[in-house]
């Protein structure tokens, strides 16, 4: 029988260990295996380069993503609680499985392992999106993400324009990668429950011909137009243009429109605008 398969069911290792979710992390462990393989399945092939995991805790998903052959699993972990069912799993693993104690948001994916590099997590509420915007910025060194938000943040990462989760981030996340909702999670499946339900995407980055080699003005851009969403484009991006009524007419863009209205690529043209300013 595979080690792995027959390490102890996850409620009871965690028993064991006295661990319990933190709040300050933004944890909720995810025990249920045949869910947790659903994801890992859904991030295939994982059986060549690197499988980045961020927050494993006791090592649910970590557990399913070896059990569905991911050849090099790389964990990264903040809580060094967790690390005691982490190094019973690193043995069963038989040096499939390296372990990182860092925080995610300094470490990049490339100094990680060898290419193709997939990340798969079922992040932590309270930095999910900084991280998925630091994996945007770093998309080229990345082939695929399977990653678990809430739900909220999965609706405004698949928006379209003219509805009220289109956004920023819906901008940011689409014209990098091609973005597709997979499933919704029940709050039932963690421990212990969040009070809201979670849902898991997939996005694929782009090839890096068809994006911004650098997204900054996208960002700064966006950031503008959203941070003041009721106002006309050409009152909420006079920050960033000295003449916008200018700049958006000469992209064919009415100066009265506001940001939901525009597209993602009328959003990067208006960064490419301020790059070239």
């Amino acid at each position: 029988m595979d080690a792995v398969a027959a390490l102890p069911p996850l409620r009871q290792t965690i028993a064991a260990h006295g661990l319990d979710a933190k709040k300050r992390f933004g944890q909720h462990f995810l025990l249920d295996l045949n869910l947790t393989r659903r994801i890992a399945r859904s991030a295939a092939p994982l059986g060549e380069g690197t499988v980045i995991e961020v927050g494993p805790g006791p090592g649910g998903l970590t557990r399913a993503l070896l059990l569905e052959g991911a050849s090099r699993v790389v964990a990264i972990e903040v809580d060094a609680r967790a690390f005691g069912p982490l190094l019973e799993l690193q043995g069963a693993a038989e040096g499939r499985l390296e372990l990182v104690e860092a925080d995610a948001l300094r470490v990049e994916p490339r100094d990680l392992g060898p290419e193709p590099r997939r990340i798969v997590a079922n992040l932590p509420y309270n930095v999910s999106t900084a991280l998925l915007v630091q994996w945007l910025h770093a998309a080229s060194d990345i082939a695929d993400m399977v990653l678990m938000f809430q739900r909220e943040v999965v609706d405004r990462l698949v928006a379209v324009p003219r509805t009220k989760d289109y956004g920023r981030l819906s901008v940011l996340a689409q014209h990098v990668c091609d973005v597709r909702r997979l499933f919704d999670v029940a709050p039932t499946a963690f421990v212990p429950p969040p009070k809201v339900t979670s849902a898991v995407a997939r996005l694929t980055p782009r090839p890096a011909g068809d994006r911004l080699a650098d997204l900054r003005p996208l960002e700064r851009v966006t950031a503008a137009a959203f941070g003041q969403r009721r106002k006309m484009l050409r009152g909420s991006l006079a920050g960033l243009f000295t003449d916008p009524v200018t700049i958006l007419e000469g992209l064919g863009l009415k100066p009265t429109a506001r940001a939901e209205e525009l597209s993602v690529d009328d959003f990067v043209r208006l960064a490419a605008a301020l790059d070239n300013k």
